[in-house]
């Protein structure tokens, strides 16, 4: 009897992104990466067995009203209700199915609700700025929520984040995870923020500024943008990850 020789485990291989996809890990600019950059080459350290198998992020690990940010308090939240829709995608087009999809963000004043967070805009009792999803076959997503407003920083003088929406994805592990933001149009704040401004490229910028979609708008309950997530190649989405200096 023959024993068949063991099969060895096929890693992912990831095609690269443009140049100018991603900000740099030191942008002068964004002051405090001054202070948290890498001062020496970084080492690639490859995905195996344990980084792309479980645990496993399923639909029962969701709660009934995760995706609804404006629910779950006795009140209503203040603030402009909005719709975020979108679809997450492979470098190819093709939808990434049941992938966990996080958001966080600060409350219609610009506040989180975080212990850090001391500015005097008041805290909202009945919105967290907290919520997570999984997506559909055709990888479309869907959160309703309240829109952020700008908030103050000491980056520099007089220095105002424009609002925005972190975006967390997730593959099938926890080691498998991508960090983006969702701007809003024409916010009159892009000028003069150096985290927007410090990804090189002006396309792969206007990549994080969501759709205002009317068709999707719901009458006389809210606005609606659209945001799509696109993980790898020519139009990849713009994420907080590690330069990869090899070849």
């Amino acid at each position: 009897m023959v024993t068949p020789a063991p099969q060895r485990l096929a890693l992912p291989k990831y095609r690269r992104d443009p140049d100018g996809t991603h900000p740099p890990l030191d942008s002068p600019d964004y002051r405090s990466t001054r202070l948290r950059h890498p001062k020496q080459p970084l080492v690639l350290m490859p995905q195996r067995l344990t980084e792309v198998t479980g645990p496993l992020l399923g639909p029962g690990r969701l709660g009934e009203h995760d995706n609804d940010l404006t629910r779950g308090r006795d009140g209503e939240p203040q603030g402009q209700r909005i719709i975020v829709t979108g679809r997450l995608l492979d470098g190819d087009g093709r939808p990434v199915r049941n992938s966990l999809v996080e958001i966080w963000q600060a409350n219609a004043g610009g506040r989180y609700r975080h212990i850090g967070d001391r500015w005097p805009a008041p805290l909202d009792p009945n919105f967290d700025g907290v919520g997570r999803t999984l997506t559909d076959d055709d990888g479309r997503y869907e959160f309703t929520t309240i829109k952020p407003g700008a908030y103050p920083w000491k980056n520099h003088d007089n220095a105002w984040r424009p609002a925005h929406i972190h975006f967390s994805v997730f593959g099938t592990a926890f080691t498998q995870r991508l960090v983006t933001q969702m701007y809003f149009p024409d916010d009159p704040l892009f000028a003069q923020d150096p985290i927007f401004n410090s990804v090189p490229d002006e396309k792969a910028r206007q990549r994080m500024i969501s759709r205002f979609d009317l068709d999707r708008t719901e009458e006389h309950w809210a606005l609606a943008f659209q945001f799509d997530i696109v993980l790898r190649g020519r139009e990849a989405s713009v994420f907080e990850e590690e330069e990869d200096d090899d070849e």
